[in-house]
């Protein structure tokens, strides 16, 4: 059975009721148990995680990174602003799909520039909450 991680970043606690005409109606807790769902019709586990704090995210990923083949990573904010999450990415090696609700290369011009992307496999954005799944069925399905 493969294990992965989801992990999400500040803010994203907020989903439903934070600007759906960006991110979607759906909460991330309704995201989770699709997620959820989908894994388990695939013998595959998750563990989800979500932080508004750099530390704890950093922490998370460290603690769980060994019993797991991938990390679907949602940095949020974290995203243009977080060395320390790329050191960590680079520094497990974990296989990691970057995902985006929004296309952040639409947005404001600070959000199109990812410092996480560099240490992901790939990313995923501007498909909504479906870009979890397709992260999911990439990490699953990869040739390692």
């Amino acid at each position: 059975m493969k294990r992965l991680l989801v992990v999400n970043g500040p803010n994203l606690n907020l989903l439903g009721a934070r600007e759906p005409e960006i991110y979607g109606s759906l909460t991330l807790a309704q995201i989770e148990a699709r997620m959820q769902e989908w894994a388990r019709a695939r013998d595959c586990e998750l563990r989800c995680f979500q932080s508004n704090s750099e530390a704890a995210i950093l922490d998370f990923i460290q603690a769980e990174a060994g019993a797991a083949q991938g990390l679907v990573l949602n940095p949020g904010a974290l995203t243009h602003s977080s060395v320390a999450l790329y050191d960590c990415l680079r520094a497990l090696a974990l296989p990691t799909v970057e995902v985006h609700l929004s296309n952040i290369h639409a947005r404001e011009e600070f959000r199109s520039r990812s410092i996480t992307a560099v240490a992901a496999l790939g990313v995923v954005a501007g498909l909504g909450a479906s870009g979890y799944i397709y992260a999911m069925e990439y990490l699953i399905d990869r040739d390692e």
